[in-house]
């Protein structure tokens, strides 16, 4: 909006008169233009942008919704990044005949990209504390953009995973930063309903990539993945500029490089190891290295975090339960997922002949499951306390594999859907409240490399269950023939009751108390 600038003063605090068109007052804000039409005073205005901007962020600070445009402005961001995913996978073998390649070399693709999102997780966190959630959320969203674009005129094998590479590690602030928003817009009694809604949009994104990205790829191509992707990305870049909110920075200091390092170092030989196993070989030099320096890099990591002034994530929060317990929860409740993800495809089609686009639909519940439980969870989790929707969630978790285990050669398709519903009314259960547990604990400061660390942990837990359940079932096959899938899940069973375990450790945030400091957190255990 144009406001009249008749400072008399320049700078050195002399008075001087206007004549003509003179210089703006150099006191003006740097986001001001100076305007000189002829014969009139000095004019500045805001670029029209910024005055939308303007405008639109006091609108939603004078409404009482405000919170909940912050969550939805968000989950567009966090939507645009996912929902491809489960269409990648099931075009793979399209997409390596039309760049000719093959399907097991474009499975980085796939697996590079949550590599990426995993390794710099929590760097991208930290750097969203100390420069501020919203603009390391759009310059992460930008790189969204470019690299979408990029992949649609990708030439060969390698470029479309170079550019799917470069766009999840730049991408990977965007989940991080927009949690760190979310939970800085709503007070923590209101975060597990969040969170909820949040689950929501990461269960439900993939299934509606299918719904809407299957059809395209058979069409026009696997190309159109990307050009539907791409617009999305840049409608959740400039809702984000309009409508997320400004927050404060941390402290000028020196950023712990090092810590940095090593937690990537450490996180990201942990998952090679696991994503390698199955096909290297579980006693490979490369798997048991991994598996061999990870503990040595991690403790390394943890001595650099008690040491340095600032370190990129506080070790004493893990002495308070509400922050340790939803990290185990989350790893072995991911486990139990993904595994059964994994697993259950390979079951139907092995054991019960289902044909590609019958196993798809089938397994479509899962998620749908998860998406719509997500949010009457955190609603719950408020009313009835973390704990109690944890310790239900994981049981859910553990009763699905049992049903899967079950399986047989007559099961009625009734009892796979019900088994399948099951995990993810679990996964939905436990998602939202162990994540606002740890953003609950955590000085308002580092919400984003918490969030971060929660992300990484689960992504862990994801790919060790993938790897691992399907290691026990090619390693029981010979042996117990049909019977190995049974084997399998019940390995998972045994790890989802273990998060019903740990989910019980957690205490139910007392909301009439002041938000959490890291004296109160050391205290609290």
């Amino acid at each position: 909006m144009p406001v009249s600038d008749q400072n008399p003063s320049a700078s050195g605090g002399s008075a001087r008169p206007a004549t003509g068109a003179t210089r703006a007052d150099e006191s003006t804000d740097e986001l001001e233009i100076g305007l000189e039409p002829p014969g009139a005073e000095d004019i500045a205005v805001l670029p029209w942008s910024l005055m939308l901007r303007r405008r639109v962020e006091g609108r939603i600070g004078r409404s009482s919704r405000g919170p909940w445009i912050v969550l939805a402005a968000s989950l567009l961001g966090v939507f645009t990044a996912s929902f491809t995913i489960t269409v990648l996978t099931v075009s793979l073998p399209e997409i390596a005949d039309d760049l000719g390649s093959t399907a097991s070399v474009l499975t980085w693709a796939i697996t590079g990209p949550s590599l990426a999102m995993a390794v710099l997780g929590p760097i991208a966190g930290k750097l969203s504390d100390r420069l501020g959630a919203r603009p390391v959320y759009l310059v992460s969203m930008i790189g969204v953009v470019v690299f979408s674009a990029a992949a649609v005129v990708a030439w060969d094998a390698y470029s479309l995973i170079v550019f799917r590479f470069l766009g999840a590690a730049t991408g990977a602030a965007a989940g991080p930063s927009a949690l760190a928003m979310i939970n800085r817009s709503f007070p923590p009694a209101r975060r597990a309903q969040a969170m909820g809604y949040w689950s929501l949009v990461v269960a439900g994104a993939p299934v509606l990539g299918v719904v809407i990205g299957g059809p395209l790829v058979d069409g026009y191509g696997w190309r159109w993945i990307f050009v539907l992707q791409t617009p999305v990305a840049i409608a959740a870049l400039v809702i984000g500029f309009l409508v997320l909110p400004d927050t404060e920075r941390g402290e000028r200091v020196r950023f712990d490089v090092l810590g940095s390092v090593l937690l990537a170092l450490g996180v990201g030989s942990l998952l090679l190891a696991l994503n390698r196993g199955p096909e290297s070989g579980w006693t490979s030099p490369l798997v048991l290295g991994g598996f061999l320096v990870t503990p040595l890099l991690l403790w390394w990591f943890v001595r650099t975090e008690n040491r340095v002034a600032h370190p990129l994530l506080p070790m004493r929060y893990f002495r308070h339960r509400n922050f340790s317990f939803p990290f185990a929860t989350l790893f072995l409740a991911n486990f139990t997922y993904m595994g059964g993800f994994i697993l259950t495809p390979l079951l139907l089609s092995d054991l019960l002949d289902f044909s590609t686009t019958k196993t798809g639909l089938a397994s479509i519940v899962r998620p749908a499951a998860y998406s719509i439980v997500g949010p009457i969870a955190g609603y719950l989790a408020v009313k009835w306390g973390e704990r109690t929707i944890g310790v239900a969630g994981g049981l859910f978790l553990a009763a699905s594999m049992m049903g899967m285990a079950a399986v047989g050669t007559g099961t009625g398709l009734w009892w796979i859907e019900i088994s399948l519903a099951l995990s993810g009314v679990g996964m939905g259960a436990v998602a939202p409240s162990m994540i606002a547990s740890v953003a609950n604990t955590v000085d308002s400061g580092d919400l984003g490399v918490a969030s971060a660390a929660s992300q990484t942990t689960s992504q862990i837990g994801a790919v060790a269950g993938m790897q691992i359940l399907l290691t026990v079932q090619a390693a029981t096959v010979a042996t117990q023939g049909d019977r190995s899938y049974a084997t399998a899940y019940l390995v998972g069973t045994a790890v989802a009751m273990g998060a019903a375990v740990t989910a019980f450790f957690v205490r139910r945030t007392d909301f009439g108390a002041p938000e959490p400091t890291g004296r109160t957190a050391d205290a609290g255990t």
